[in-house]
């Protein structure tokens, strides 16, 4: 495992996590979600699936989260995380294991990210696994929470993955995010595509998951993990997590 910090398209540092397999079969990256960073158990399981497929696997955090980028978390928006995805992506093509098709996978705002991209660039993409994805800002706009923030303009809220940090997004975010969404371009993912949801998944539903598979036009696979919230934090849950990439990479 290496580690390393490149620069973005603002000159802000970026930290890329690298695992290089030695028989190297194909090549991941894999996004967090807002607020994220790349150590996060649900994000460990999905790298430990292509590890062990013998992917490269390339983690990163995006700038503007909580990892060891620079920014700040109350400038977080889809836009940046994004462009972060694309800047790693772009790097990535003078390091001597990058190779195209690769596949895509991020979770809840990295798996709008990583689809999106997949909608710009389908024939760099191999498989897309968009995990709890947002499928668009107008959807998020509907959700009960959602509405109370744009009465309070913050979200204010304790992270899962590191318990006892209060995170604090302002309404700003929002106007951002709802510039977004994959339905009108749907029909460019192609590639074979992954979709997991945890069944008591808030602000990204099981429900929103179904309208975008629904209109998937490729080979397509969608679970829902019973029990499951948004964040994946719990050992079984981890381990299903895990279970269904390695079923879904072998059949890509």
């Amino acid at each position: 495992m290496a580690k390393t910090f490149i620069r973005n398209r603002k000159n802000q540092k970026v930290s890329v996590l690298i695992e290089e397999a030695k028989n190297q079969k194909g090549l991941a990256f894999i996004m967090h979600g807002l607020g994220g960073f790349k150590e996060a158990l649900h994000i460990q399981a999905m790298a430990n699936a292509f590890k062990d497929k013998n992917f490269t696997v390339i983690r990163f955090d995006t700038t503007n989260t909580f990892g060891e980028s620079e920014g700040d978390y109350k400038q977080a928006t889809t836009t940046n995380y994004y462009q972060d995805l694309e800047d790693v992506v772009n790097w990535a093509k003078s390091q001597n294991w990058y190779k195209e098709p690769f596949v895509l996978a991020g979770h809840s705002l990295g798996g709008i990210c990583t689809a999106l991209y997949a909608e710009k660039y389908p024939k760099k993409v191999l498989g897309l696994a968009p995990i709890s994805t947002v499928v668009s800002g107008k959807l998020s706009a509907e959700i009960e929470e959602t509405k109370k923030w744009q009465q309070t303009g913050w979200r204010i809220s304790e992270s899962k993955s590191k318990p006892g940090l209060i995170k604090k997004l302002p309404w700003s975010h929002m106007e951002d995010r709802l510039k977004y969404d994959l339905l009108p371009n749907v029909d460019k993912l192609t590639m074979p595509v992954l979709l997991i949801v945890g069944e008591f998944d808030d602000p990204a539903p099981p429900k929103h998951q179904k309208i975008l598979f629904n209109k998937l036009p490729g080979k397509k696979e969608f679970h829902i993990i019973k029990g499951a919230p948004h964040t994946f934090v719990d050992k079984e849950h981890l381990l299903k997590i895990k279970k269904y990439f390695e079923d879904w990479i072998d059949s890509i």
